[in-house]
């Protein structure tokens, strides 16, 4: 079966955040079709934003996203992205979307300072978390519930996983790979991708 991945864009995204697991799931999906031609990709992976235009991310680029808010296909494992979120979090629309997509898909991740949005609509729930070392104080001051750990690259709390900081996110998305598709086809990906990961990287 193939699982659908959906990462959340919007205005001031930072790029890697969300280009990073786009990449690795992308890849996971192209190495396992070399080695089981007629077999199902184990990804698809979609853009979603609140609508159809391009978005600009922090640094300039524009990305044009697959689907809106309003209409997409389902979400298996959905993917928060961080960057510039302090207008997304006063976003009552993008933040009931969060929780309603949450709810009912598999696996929910954050790379980054998306944890912010996710504990914003209730999703990090007195769970233990990450984020961008920079932002470990700022997350813990607003939502005091959480248990904000500093160093590792990843925290998985079962239906929730959440990053550090930008290229952390390849790393998370890496483990991800592994939780959902096995740990073979998560370290061909990363050499693929010509990228060092391993258990000791969390």
């Amino acid at each position: 079966m193939t699982l659908r991945i959906g990462i959340y864009l919007f205005p001031g995204v930072e790029a890697l955040d969300f280009a990073g697991p786009y990449e690795v799931f992308t890849t996971a999906s192209r190495v396992a079709g070399k080695r089981q031609p007629s077999a199902a990709p184990p990804f698809a992976v979609s853009a979603i934003a609140q609508g159809l235009a391009p978005v600009r991310a922090r640094a300039g680029l524009q990305i044009v996203p697959d689907h809106a808010m309003a209409e997409h296909p389902r979400v298996d494992v959905l993917i928060v992205p961080g960057g510039v979120v302090t207008a997304e979090m006063a976003k009552r629309p993008v933040i009931e979307w969060i929780a309603r997509t949450a709810a009912t898909s598999q696996l929910t991740a954050s790379v980054c300072t998306g944890a912010f949005l996710l504990a914003q609509a209730g999703v990090l729930h007195a769970h233990q978390a990450t984020t961008h070392w920079e932002d470990l104080a700022d997350l813990q001051a607003l939502f005091p519930q959480l248990q904000v750990l500093q160093g590792p690259r990843w925290v998985d709390q079962g239906s929730v996983v959440t990053s550090a900081g930008i290229s952390a996110g390849i790393d998370m998305s890496l483990h991800l790979v592994e939780r959902l598709s096995g740990r073979e086809l998560a370290l061909a990906t990363a050499r693929q991708m010509d990228y060092a990961w391993g258990e000791s990287m969390n």
